[in-house]
């Protein structure tokens, strides 16, 4: 080692940065803002083409809608309405009216005030996976989903801060469907104070959850309705359909003011047209019927426009995700919402059927189209697998990672005086290092991401301490979790109230869906 390598000894100075230097660095990222502009894969005359386009289906061709309460609403709006077909034709001024009405920004409130989150903007708000029928895990393996499992992953949503909003995050399928509504929504009330979701199941349960979130926000009827607490994915059965649950969920959550996230399942070679300018118009057509349906229902209710325009194996049919297809159709899908002026809703899946390294950069290609496109929600970001009909906990950990190591990079660049360090670049000779200087003393703890589940270590101390692979490592991180995790505070007086209606309503039958 040459003398200008050798740590130099730095007296008291060394030791008062190091007792300064005492913190560690945050990993609160309850609230981001994208620093980077949106990517503009296509221009100005293509967007406003494929918007044209999607005008022209909804005009000449229209989109079934099944409820006739839905069709009776158009109707009243203006739309062409033929019931014999349950085909609705809508003129481009009625989708352009009702698009202009639609809120470009809104808040979504936590059950707890810090916990809201912007939608719009520049603002991302990460979402975990969302609805797979089974659960995965490398103690217990791959199995249907299930209530204990479920609050697990509430719970894990609940504590890391860079996961905003609840999600339906699997199936539980030893709950009764008449039931399910009413023991997730306890979940997420009592495990979490983010905002919860609910699912458009049909009348009953959209009751039932308005009367659960009213309790445990703490509101009376009207207050509820005055702001949105809760959120709804509602997809199209593409092409051109809106069945009878998905129409009741628009009309209940735009009547109670609450959030719609109107997003198409158009499937490049299956549900759309094999080319990718094909499915972004068809995307486009239902998205702009659904958005529609919500202003008619009451002007100004919160609505995202949401893309999960994809592309399939044509050897098998089966979904593929994070393929250069899926990356280009998330670009100009946020160049689409924009054009609208209305929030985006993208998602972060992959077709691996284990956290493998197929998992992980499908993943990291879906969620780039998705942070570059410009999204203001990203579902399905932390968990997915096998093509969104698995979750898993190790991958849950894994994304978090991912998502915490994003949300640094949107961290700015601090540029002044002391961050350039002149004083300190001064002392230290060429050829020489900063280990001990004050200036790196003063700020080496909160310097640099500290990762969750990377291992930075060399190889030789990676195999003394077991050789264990990054999804070794995050199995231990999501047990180590569970085992330390303290639900959120609820007033006595409101837990008691949420526990009462639901036992009352299983009494009585709970509320089976509808179709």
């Amino acid at each position: 080692m040459a003398a200008g390598d050798r740590p130099r000894r730095a007296g008291g100075r060394r030791r008062r940065a190091v007792a300064a230097a005492t913190g560690t660095r945050s990993h609160r990222y309850r609230s981001l803002t994208s620093p980077f502009a949106p990517l503009e894969l296509l221009s100005e005359d293509e967007v406003a083409h494929l918007h044209a386009a999607a005008l022209d289906v909804l005009r000449e061709h229209g989109i079934r809608v099944l409820l006739p309460e839905a069709r009776a609403v158009l109707r009243s709006a203006g739309a062409d309405v033929d019931d014999a077909s349950e085909l609705v034709r809508f003129e481009a001024e009625l989708v352009e009216q009702a698009v202009a009405s639609a809120p470009s920004t809104f808040e979504l409130l936590g059950r707890s005030p810090e916990r809201n989150v912007t939608v719009g903007g520049r603002s991302l708000v990460i979402i975990p996976v969302s609805s797979p029928p089974a659960v995965s895990d490398l103690d217990g393996g791959r199995r249907e989903g299930n209530l204990a499992d479920f609050q697990d992953l509430v719970r894990l949503t609940q504590h890391f801060d860079v996961i905003h909003v609840t999600g339906p995050c699997v199936e539980p399928q030893d709950v009764p469907l008449q039931f399910r509504h009413l023991e997730s929504g306890l979940a997420y009330l009592t495990l979490t104070d983010k905002a919860p979701y609910l699912y458009a199941r049909g009348r009953g349960q959209v009751a039932d959850g308005f009367e659960m979130f009213r309790i445990g926000y703490g509101v009376d009827a009207d207050e509820f309705r005055s702001a949105p607490r809760c959120y709804t994915v509602i997809n199209s059965n593409s092409p051109r359909q809106l069945d009878i649950p998905m129409c009741m969920g628009l009309i209940d959550f735009a009547a109670a003011g609450q959030v719609s996230v109107i997003t198409p399942f158009t499937l490049a070679g299956a549900m759309a047209p094999v080319t990718l300018a094909g499915a972004l118009t068809l995307q486009h057509a239902e998205a702009l019927a659904g958005i529609t349906l919500t202003q008619a229902v009451r002007p100004g209710a919160p609505v995202v426009y949401g893309a999960f325009t994809s592309n399939v194996d044509m050897k098998s049919g089966a979904p593929a995700f994070g393929t250069p297809e899926y990356f280009k159709a998330a670009l100009a899908s946020g160049q689409l919402a924009r054009h609208l002026g209305l929030p985006y809703r993208s998602s972060a899946p992959n077709a691996s059927n284990a956290p493998d390294a197929q998992a992980m950069y499908e993943t990291m290609m879906s969620l780039f189209g998705a942070v570059l496109g410009g999204c203001n929600i990203v579902i399905h970001a932390a968990g997915w697998l096998e093509g969104g009909l698995t979750a898993s906990k190790e991958k849950f950990i894994l994304d978090v990672e991912v998502l915490q190591m994003l949300a640094e990079a949107f961290r700015p660049i601090l540029v002044d005086d002391a961050e350039i360090g002149l004083d300190a670049i001064g002392a230290t000779p060429p050829g020489g290092h900063f280990f001990g200087g004050s200036h790196t003393l003063e700020r080496y703890r909160t310097a640099f991401y500290e990762p969750l589940v990377s291992d930075w270590a060399n190889y030789g101390r990676w195999v003394e301490t077991g050789s264990r692979d990054a999804t070794q490592r995050a199995n231990e991180t999501w047990k180590r979790v569970l085992a330390e995790f303290e639900p959120p505070p609820m007033d006595d007086a409101v837990a008691a109230e949420l526990h009462e209606f639901v036992e009352r309503r299983i009494a009585e039958g709970g509320a089976p869906p509808e179709s």
